[in-house]
């Protein structure tokens, strides 16, 4: 079992490593005459017109997607860091996590408290957190409630 693991690391770092030399080399693909006119965005479309120079593949014409730009199966859906990236929402989700091979990534709709609480219990488990965000810690949300109800009994 730990040779197999030894053996998948290297393979994961070489297909990373494969995927960006090609993604070097692919050119940006653009949607046929994007760059002429303001309304037609750069999203890319087939190209499907009958005369379409595009999809002749004309030469002078921007390259079309196909099968050939494709990265490696290995390092499709991976993360550039190698992990594989699940979207967390609650501190509950964290706990499926396999830390070896997934990283989170938390929710922007998620709140400052509940990032803490999900930041906290990645690092318990040693998961990596793809986008963390410096939030203040709770202690310092005390410290205020404690301001707020000292200026109450000043107040009375």
């Amino acid at each position: 079992m730990r040779n197999e693991e030894k053996a998948e690391v290297p393979a994961k770092k070489r297909a990373l490593t494969l995927r960006e030399r090609v993604k070097r080399k692919k050119p940006k693909f653009r949607r046929q005459e994007s760059w002429r006119y303001k309304r037609v965005t750069e999203v890319w479309r087939k190209p499907d017109g009958v005369d379409s120079k595009m999809r002749k593949k004309v030469k002078g014409w921007p390259s079309s997607v196909e099968v050939g730009y494709r990265g490696p199966r290995e390092a499709r859906g991976l993360h550039p860091s190698g992990y594989m990236e699940f979207l967390v929402r609650t501190a509950d989700d964290v706990e499926k996590i396999d830390p070896k091979t997934q990283a989170i990534r938390i929710a922007h709709t998620v709140g400052a408290k509940k990032r803490v609480e999900i930041s906290a219990r990645a690092r318990e488990k040693g998961i990596y957190v793809l986008n963390p965000k410096e939030v203040k810690e709770l202690e310092e949300e005390e410290k205020k409630e404690e301001r707020k109800e000292e200026k109450e009994e000043k107040a009375k």
